[in-house]
């Protein structure tokens, strides 16, 4: 690793990023936390499931709509809208502008959002909502640019979403062994991961996991729970996957998580509850950190840009988080993930399932993806 440990990443952001800061480690600590989810959001991305991704929307527990829990990103069944083309000269690419585009008249002014999924000074706004109401969310996705052109996709996401993803992330205060919310930070994401989904955990005397599916006549199914799981992934029935939602935590180490080889408590209430668990390593975050922020190739540099303007101490708005992106740090964290992707996909360990894969991970939520969900949800 080009440094020896996050603890000594987070000084050199501390000293030569947040240095204007009051608590200039603490402020390191936060960012840290952001680029793990810039880490998921573009592996999503490159994986293909970008115009299937909504971003720090709320999931409603099963059965008790009345509680819902905010997450990082949710992948949802889809359907195109439209697919556009706006020209530069037509900047920002407001939520009017694509409505005027794709002339969707039935869509009322009250439920059209005031996004901009591209603003004048190329700031990106990924999984861009541009209208929302109970029973229909549209959502834009900036594609590629022809010449003047840029290519944008409008989709319709169902409500309900497939699958989900969290990310947790605690930094350890100086001269303490452990962050202090460490443990409570784990048991939020428990309650949330066993909470969300039609497929309920229980453990047997054995210390074994069962699945438990409620049936519409007020009968249960039981079964091993990763056997129940495979059960669902190769079903089309609608009364196993109409409220499924296959729960993926992402955590990362700095002495809180330990490793992927030594569980302390907080590692195992995530394990035992999330469907999957990945564990990003500190080779993989330091890596991100040193070949995109702080001594990038010629290739990356607006990456690089994009990060330390947003973090100068001057005001402005933030342009390096999952939601608001530079554009042109956009395209370079793209082609670094396009690149690279097998040895980032290496960052992650699962924790579990035990002995599985990422790949695994990945032709799961494929399965997913391609169902028929206009046929399963109507």
């Amino acid at each position: 690793m080009p440094y020896h440990s996050i603890d000594a990443l987070q000084n050199v952001l501390a000293r030569d990023v947040f240095h204007y800061t009051r608590d200039s480690k603490k402020a390191a600590g936060r960012a840290l936390g952001t680029l793990v989810e810039i880490i998921n959001f573009y592996l999503l991305k490159v994986w293909g499931y970008e115009k299937r991704t909504a971003i720090e929307r709320r999931i409603p527990e099963y059965a008790n709509p009345d509680l819902t829990h905010n997450v990082e990103f949710t992948l949802h069944p889809t359907q195109n809208i439209a697919t556009i083309e706006l020209k530069d000269s037509e900047l920002p690419f407001t939520a009017r502008k694509i409505q005027k585009a794709i002339e969707k008249d039935s869509w009322t002014a009250g439920n059209l959002k005031s996004n901009q999924l591209l603003s004048s000074t190329r700031l990106l706004r990924n999984a861009c909502t541009i209208y929302e109401n109970s029973e229909e969310l549209a959502l834009a996705y900036l594609g590629d640019r022809v010449e003047d052109k840029w290519e944008i996709s409008v989709e319709s996401l169902h409500i309900r979403p497939f699958a989900m993803f969290e990310c947790k992330r605690v930094g350890v205060e100086e001269g303490m062994k452990k962050g202090p919310q460490t443990i409570e930070k784990a048991k939020q994401g428990a309650y949330v991961a066993r909470t969300v989904s039609s497929l309920q955990r229980i453990r047997g005397e054995d210390g074994s996991s069962y699945g438990v599916l409620p049936l519409p006549d007020s009968r249960v199914e039981v079964k091993p729970y990763e056997k129940f799981i495979q059960t669902i992934l190769r079903s089309n029935d609608p009364t196993l996957l109409n409220h499924f939602v296959m729960t993926v935590g992402i955590v990362s180490n700095h002495g809180n998580w330990f490793t992927s080889d030594d569980h302390n408590k907080e590692l195992k209430v995530l394990a035992q509850s999330y469907d999957w668990l990945l564990f990003l390593t500190d080779a993989g975050l330091v890596q991100f950190i040193h070949d995109l922020l702080l001594e990038p190739k010629s290739d990356y540099e607006d990456a690089k840009n994009a990060f330390m303007n947003s973090y100068s101490g001057s005001k402005g708005k933030n342009r390096f988080t999952k939601i608001s992106m530079d554009l042109a740090a956009d395209r370079a964290i793209q082609n670094y993930f396009e690149e690279r992707l097998l040895d980032i996909e290496g960052w992650f360990n699962v924790i579990s399932p035990s002995g599985q894969s990422i790949s695994e991970l990945r032709d799961e939520l494929d399965i997913l993806s391609n169902k028929n969900w206009q046929e399963i949800l109507r």
